[in-house]
């Protein structure tokens, strides 16, 4: 399949992807947006800082790029920066279907993603990303599935689903949520002519959201690949003055920073196949990809384990979040 492309990427930073959830578009709930982006973020200046990123990560090992119909203009930047840059064959890409942006460019938007499953959804953005990546496109996945999304029983859906696969496209889905464990349970039994349909998952996983964990195991030993999202909650494990203590504390012991550890803790998940950054800027996407070297040990890693929160509690605070 067209994802398994990943595996033959032989780079020390091939198991960390880049997301592109806060430079496809001016507004985004990840702390810290006021000082990493410029005042005015125009479609110019979000692009050329997208593409900033992207050569910045592709320089520094990185060979998934992560993009969603409902991050802006995400899909048009990374198709350009895929055209300007023919020696980039070896990058696999991903994007997502389910969400429509319809925030019109504006931080202030009252409604910024409307969420629907369903087939008319999905004719349409597969046609829109086709028109931006082409055959460029390796991964689709569907955006933020729930227990209760008809995603998981439509028919329908599942048979354009396996069609998509057979023309060579890999099928995936993200899941969201609280009760994110239950939807990627849910989904490894979803089957087309007595195969599974999705052959990747990618969940919402970090020090202090960790529920997802044993489903995401199951996920893995069934052979999907696992993609990590929000490794740093958001910012509240990177941003100044937001990490709790003891990440600070490691970070210091670790000479590391704190966004660093917080992405090293999770790709010594077994299972955690790649893990996003969310980076807005190269400084962080350089810190970020340090978490590919940087190797915690059993008392350090217990010591981070030891501040998960509740889920509902975790996921309450997420929704708080202002789009800034």
């Amino acid at each position: 399949m067209a994802f398994a492309r990943l595996a033959e990427a032989a780079t020390p930073t091939a198991r960390i992807g880049l997301g592109l959830a806060a430079v496809g578009r001016p507004g985004y709930i990840t702390l810290g947006r006021d000082r990493d982006l410029p005042d005015t973020r125009t479609v110019d200046a979000m692009r050329e800082r997208a593409h900033a990123l992207l050569d910045a990560a592709y320089a520094g090992g990185v060979r998934y790029m992560d993009a969603a119909r409902s991050y802006g203009r995400s899909e048009e930047f990374l198709a350009e920066w895929l055209r300007s840059r023919p020696d980039a064959g070896d990058v696999v890409v991903g994007s997502k279907w389910g969400y429509t942006y319809t925030a019109g460019w504006r931080v202030d938007a009252d409604v910024h993603e409307v969420k629907d499953h369903g087939v008319a959804t999905y004719d349409r953005q597969r046609a829109e990303t086709d028109e931006l990546l082409g055959a460029r496109l390796d991964l689709y996945q569907i955006h933020s599935v729930t227990t209760d999304s008809p995603a998981l029983t439509d028919r329908a859906l599942h048979e354009r689903l396996a069609r998509l696969a057979d023309e060579g496209v890999t099928v995936g889905l993200t899941a969201s949520g609280s009760a994110q464990a239950d939807a990627i349970r849910a989904a490894l039994e979803v089957t087309v002519g007595g195969a599974p349909l999705f052959r990747t998952v990618q969940a919402t996983y970090n020090l202090l959201e960790t529920s997802a964990g044993p489903a995401l195991a199951e996920a893995h030993e069934a052979g999907l690949t696992v993609i990590v999202k929000e490794a740093v909650a958001n910012g509240r494990l990177a941003a100044p003055g937001q990490a709790p203590p003891e990440v600070a504390a490691v970070a210091g012991e670790s000479d590391a920073g704190c966004d660093t550890v917080a992405l090293a803790a999770v790709l010594a998940r077994p299972w955690a196949g790649v893990v996003l950054s969310g980076a807005a800027t190269t400084g962080q996407l350089a810190s970020n990809l340090a978490a590919a070297t940087l190797t915690l040990d059993e008392d350090r890693l217990a010591r981070l384990e030891a501040l998960a929160e509740e889920p509902g509690a975790y996921w309450r605070h997420r929704s708080a979040l202002p789009w800034q």
